[in-house]
């Protein structure tokens, strides 16, 4: 029976205790775990979990930031993945008289003793939940001022953000499928730096067009800075290594850097790549979404007929490296 021909090529991922130490020194995790082993009794938080505003500049001292309001918002950012990573737990107010401004406790949650004295399995699923948080806070909407979201029976417009959050998430999904097709198919494995404007255009420019028209430009020039945003917030998760786009494009241009010229250095406007780490994340993402993403190993365990099928559409790298490890 002859095997149905896989979506992706084959990626050669790192040993999983690679990568799990990859995990534990990327920024974000290591700020959350850093601040769930800070958090004690006394810490307080409010209704949804983040830290009262009260302590973020104590949050910022402990990790070592500045203490403005950058400080203050990457310390908020990194207490908010120890919660949604599990690395603390949250507990509601008591008493029947706890209002909506009455602040909760925190304590270890049994995520963070996994981090050291579990699998690289462990690490690598707690880390994969930070991805999750990372990946959905990319992909939310930007707005000035909150207050003008609430209406007058206190819920949330979102309509008028005009925010489709599938379409932000299936944007940002594509690109980074993009991106793992780029780096897999030149056999680069997360070496190789992809310009921001090709990314921005391999979603948005048509196969079948020649000169891209003005239209089509502008929209290049949004969605690129639409991923320089997000990569930015995607960097220190450690999926991608990431050069923004040079701030002084933006000051020459306006509020959007237009995609360069073909005599102007591409690398000013903005370059990634996945790292090894991000090569695990985006290819575990495309195995839940029901994708074929095979990685170099998968058929160690299998019979020689399912691995002389799973073969036949490998390049021939992937293939004799497929078969010695069988062997």
């Amino acid at each position: 029976m002859s095997a149905e021909r896989p979506i992706l090529p084959p990626v050669r991922l790192h040993s999983e205790a690679e990568l799990a130490r990859d995990a534990l020194a990327a920024p974000l995790l290591a700020r959350a775990v850093r601040l769930a082993r800070w958090a004690g009794p006394g810490t307080r938080v409010g209704a949804g979990g983040e830290l009262v505003e009260a302590q973020l500049p104590a949050a910022a001292e402990h990790l070592g930031l500045a203490a403005d309001e950058d400080g203050a918002a990457e310390a908020s950012e990194a207490w908010r993945l120890a919660v949604d990573t599990g690395l603390v737990d949250v507990h509601d107010p008591e008493g029947d008289d706890a209002g909506d401004d009455a602040e909760g406790t925190v304590s270890a949650g049994e995520n963070l003793g996994l981090l050291t004295g579990g699998s690289p399995q462990d690490v690598l699923t707690i880390w994969l939940d930070g991805l999750e948080a990372v990946h959905a806070d990319a992909t939310a909407p930007v707005f000035d001022d909150f207050a003008d979201l609430v209406g007058e029976d206190g819920s949330i417009d979102f309509d008028s953000l005009d925010w489709d959050p599938e379409a932000e998430a299936e944007f940002l999904d594509g690109v980074l499928g993009n991106l793992y097709l780029l780096t897999v198919g030149d056999g680069s494995e997360g070496e190789a730096s992809v310009p921001l404007p090709a990314l921005a255009a391999s979603m948005i420019v048509p196969d079948e067009m020649g000169e891209p028209t003005d239209d089509i430009l502008e929209q290049v020039s949004e969605a690129m800075m639409r991923l320089d945003d997000q990569f930015r917030l995607l960097e220190p998760i450690g999926i991608v290594a990431y050069r923004p786009v040079d701030e002084t494009l933006l000051a020459e241009e306006g509020e959007e850097a237009q995609p360069p010229a073909d005599d102007e250095d591409v690398s000013r406007y903005g370059m990634v790549r996945l790292t090894p780490l991000g090569l695990y994340g985006i290819r575990a993402r495309m195995l839940e979404a029901g994708v074929d993403a095979p990685a170099i190993g998968d058929l160690v365990d299998k019979g020689a007929d399912t691995l002389l099928g799973g073969i036949a559409y490998y390049p021939e790298a992937a293939a004799r490296t497929e078969v010695e490890q069988w062997l």
